[in-house]
């Protein structure tokens, strides 16, 4: 699946996950959605894949072309399989870092505006969802969240954060997701709130009034659905997804939870 330089975010991986993937998830979704429960969020339990929500397409598209070879990350801090996967990405990332292979993530955008009452039924769906990733996981998770008497489910506040937060960031990305994610999952903090990040800069001695300007600039929030609309260009169809890109082209590693050994054997696949 060769993607050339001038055509790299037209990339034909969209039309190798549609045809291989997309229809395959498409039927999932069909099967799964509950029941009695009517919502937006869609995660499956065999696939380990949380199905983002359509975007209108009126935003522009980030052009910038990746260089040299790269792991590049598709998730969304409020993606509860991402939280499950978390893990074995951080083993993928230390393993490869060494070898000269770049690690990159892109906002996903499961959820942007949320949009789920926050109904009785929907608290126990998604508590249900979470106990399902973590009895397959081991991830840790709080359930004080459904106490609360309403919660927004929005999910682009929490990636906006990292692509505020990455000027700053430099090889420490991923630990700042990852600490976005521990803060929700397991303290059941609400990522909307821009006090949720304070403490979290202020471990990883990032200077939190930039941050705090960053976060609430109209252009970051531009940049951070240029994210989303990039990784549904790509043809992306649920959270977590891993690519691998060895010079112009571009090869899935992952749609869903798996490995760390399952990663590091399609990406060894493509290094011989």
């Amino acid at each position: 699946m060769h993607v050339t330089q001038n055509s790299f975010f037209i990339l034909h991986v969209t039309t190798y996950v549609k045809q291989i993937i997309g229809i395959a998830v498409l039927l999932l979704m069909a099967a799964c959605q509950p029941k009695k429960v009517m919502t937006n969020i869609n995660c499956d339990p065999e696939t380990g894949l949380c199905m983002p929500a359509q975007l209108s397409d009126d935003k522009t598209l980030d052009t910038t072309q990746y260089t040299n070879m790269e792991i590049i990350y598709v998730g969304d801090p409020m993606c509860s399989w991402c939280w499950g996967i978390s893990p074995a990405l951080k083993e993928v990332r230390e393993y490869y870092a060494p070898k000269g292979i770049n690690y990159k993530i892109v906002v996903g955008g499961l959820r942007p505006g949320g949009g789920d009452a926050w109904t009785p039924e929907f608290k126990e769906f998604l508590k249900h969802h979470w106990e399902e990733v973590n009895e397959r996981s081991g991830q840790p998770f709080g359930y004080t969240l459904f106490e609360k008497d309403t919660f927004e489910y929005d999910t682009e506040p929490a990636c906006r954060a990292v692509v505020a937060a990455r000027p700053q960031l430099e090889e420490k990305e991923m630990e700042f997701f990852e600490a976005v994610q521990h803060k929700f999952y397991v303290d059941n903090e609400d990522p909307k709130e821009v006090s949720f990040y304070e403490s979290i800069c202020k471990d990883m001695s990032l200077d939190f009034t930039v941050f705090k300007q960053r976060f609430q600039d109209p252009e970051v929030k531009k940049a951070t659905y240029q994210e989303f609309m990039l990784n549904r260009e790509w043809g992306v169809k649920g959270y977590p997804s891993v690519f691998f890109r060895k010079d112009n082209e571009l090869f899935p590693i992952t749609h869903g939870y798996t490995t760390t050994e399952q990663m590091k054997k399609q990406i060894e696949r493509l290094l011989e």
